[in-house]
């Protein structure tokens, strides 16, 4: 199932915003919207966005200001983006100043006036440059586990969490809602365990790579988690240092797993 490309588009002008919104929309794409420095910068801390269209701001430099808060920030510093500058007669207003422009960071730029239909081809090709993203269910009855593993997941480029379970039993159903290209899960749970979860959704959901994270890094529990099914086995102890590599490397159908301590 492919999944839907969302554009964050921040503009000061409401009938552009509104008009290109529509536009990239009946294209098939999920698009959000901001007309403000400070609105951009709360939409952008709360999402993904697989590419930014970056037009006019008011007063003049607040442009460039998130533009430099874009480039520091881990979640959206490799972000493709399209940045649209003011027209020659309002530049003074909402334009860039020349030494702004040298230090713009855009990976293609065009001016007002400019007709939506225009921009469509443009950031189709930001779209095509821009790596897919690798979508993760997280599995595990603590919260604070699935919100480390959270945390640490949306400052990779290249993943998404798309969903998160409480249990087994949950992680079987949310694996067939949300079509995970990976799926975290610890084995010990209530009402359902990891490793039956992971026979249960290697066959109902063939294409999801399970990779078990568990603190029970045992041998058994090794043999068990393969035999279910799983691409892959990390400790938790080794997941801050592992989990990002793991998650990559099962993603690409080669399994993964950290040397078990010895008994």
């Amino acid at each position: 199932m492919k999944t839907q490309k969302t554009i964050l588009i921040v503009d000061n002008e409401p009938e552009f915003l509104e008009s290109l919104r529509r536009t990239l929309e009946a294209k098939g794409y999920r698009v959000v919207t901001a007309s403000s420095k400070a609105q951009a910068k709360e939409i952008a801390n709360q999402g993904r966005f697989d590419a930014l269209v970056l037009g006019t701001l008011t007063p003049r430099g607040e442009a460039f200001a998130f533009h430099q808060w874009l480039k520091q920030n881990p979640l959206t510093r490799d972000l493709p983006f399209l940045v649209i500058d003011a027209c020659p007669e309002r530049r003074l207003l909402e334009g860039w100043r020349r030494d702004e422009g040298m230090q713009l960071e855009a990976d293609d730029y065009v001016t007002k006036p400019i007709e939506p239909a225009m921009l469509v081809p443009r950031i189709q090709r930001l779209l095509e440059r821009a790596p897919e993203r690798i979508k993760v269910l997280v599995v595990d009855d603590h919260t604070v586990v699935r919100e480390g593993i959270r945390a640490v997941l949306m400052l990779q480029r290249d993943m998404e969490v798309v969903g998160e379970a409480v249990d087994g039993r949950d992680a079987v159903q949310k694996a067939l809602e949300l079509f995970p290209d990976v799926v975290v899960m610890d084995i010990v749970m209530p009402r359902m365990g990891g490793l039956e979860a992971a026979k249960e959704i290697c066959r109902a959901c063939p294409k999801a790579k399970v990779l078990i994270l568990t603190q029970y890094d045992d041998k058994e529990n090794l043999l068990a988690a393969g035999q279910a099914g799983a691409y892959g086995f990390i400790p938790k102890r080794a997941a801050s240092s592992k989990l990002v590599a793991g998650i990559r490397s099962v993603y690409n159908g080669q399994y993964f797993h950290e040397p078990i301590l010895a008994a």
